[in-house]
């Protein structure tokens, strides 16, 4: 009797094992790190950042409401003798012509910030490239120049978003230093936030329309400067040749 009893104890026994070491089996593949990496390695994701050795940084302003302080921000460019890149969207464009040409004119770069700033995750690939063409064809009507960066409304995207930017022969940008600017903060916290976050390959985001962006920019500058910052335009800073972005999307060499 004990025999008889014995045996289907062992088998169940012998059947939680397995499962046991089943679950143990799964959860380590999901988690183990070379998975993650292959499935890190799928996304589709914009440059926020670059690989550089050298202390060069690339600021940038979105432009998709007030015009203010545009020819102000201009001016304060062109006395420290630096050139950015403001992402403008076409509505904007379509609005402030003369504030688009006097940025091209002052050597600044003029970018395709979408057509009407749309949140682009809910459009569909051909809604993507239509708008995304719109606004390009705005921007180059008024500087001659077709742009070659894009950045999403809102710093929204997900896979097909990318892929759509891509395949237009795009490169979607975006940052890895937020001023905040938009948030109202004061000039010296625009400030310190910039200068203590921003490092080699750094791009930096601002607006053309925030309230004491005109304030900060000087002493955000002449830190830059006498720290040997290199001041450019984000096409500037970006990589040329065979480079990747990584699972952090810092633009990479290989």
């Amino acid at each position: 009797m004990q025999n008889k009893l014995f045996l289907p104890r062992h088998n169940a026994v012998l059947q939680a094992l397995m499962m046991l070491a089943a679950v143990v089996l799964i959860f380590w593949a999901v988690n183990t790190p070379a998975v993650v990496g292959v499935s890190a390695s799928k996304r589709e994701l914009p440059v926020y950042c670059v690989q550089q050795d050298e202390k060069i940084v690339a600021l940038s302003f979105d432009a998709a409401w007030g015009n203010e302080d545009t020819q102000t921000l201009i001016d304060i460019l062109e006395q420290y003798g630096v050139n950015t890149t403001f992402f403008v969207v076409g509505d904007w464009a379509d609005r402030y012509p003369e504030s688009v040409q006097a940025l091209a004119e002052a050597g600044n770069e003029v970018m395709n910030h979408s057509s009407s700033h749309a949140h682009f995750s809910t459009l569909s690939t051909n809604e993507i490239n239509a708008d995304i063409s719109a606004c390009n064809d705005k921007i180059e009507a008024i500087t001659g120049a077709r742009p070659t960066l894009f950045r999403c409304p809102y710093g929204e995207y997900d896979d097909h978003v990318i892929k759509a930017v891509n395949a237009l022969g795009m490169t979607a940008v975006q940052w890895d230093v937020d001023s905040l600017d938009w948030k109202g903060i004061s000039a010296d916290q625009i400030t310190r936030r910039v200068l203590d976050r921003v490092q080699p390959g750094s791009i930096v985001l601002f607006h053309n329309a925030a309230e004491h962006t005109p304030e900060a920019l000087p002493k955000i500058l002449e830190s830059l400067l006498s720290d040997g910052y290199r001041v450019v335009p984000v096409s500037q800073i970006l990589l040329d040749g065979d480079c990747f972005i990584d699972s952090t999307g810092r633009q990479c060499r290989r």
